[in-house]
């Protein structure tokens, strides 16, 4: 499975759906709180390519957006897919 990072805040919403769906699907993730360190934000705006809301969510070097984004991959039968090897 791709490593899977997700740029969050702990009191945001979309970001726990986003972390519920994938801990139903067994995926690990690497969760990188945005408030903890004003730095991580910066860096996430740079991967992202300017968004800044979280979360922003990448599957190995694809990024995938956020919690919309990524239910409607799973909604679409690719979320899989992308998540394998």
């Amino acid at each position: 499975m791709k490593a899977v990072e997700i740029y969050l805040t702990r009191w945001c919403p979309f970001c726990t759906r986003a972390r519920m769906l994938l801990d139903q699907k067994g995926v690990q993730y690497n969760a990188i709180d945005v408030d903890a360190d004003p730095s991580l934000r910066q860096t996430m705006r740079e991967r992202a390519g300017g968004a800044h809301t979280v979360p922003q969510i990448f599957i190995g070097d694809t990024h995938v957006g956020g919690c919309d984004d990524l239910y409607a991959l799973e909604r679409q039968g690719k979320l899989d897919t992308l998540l394998a090897d």
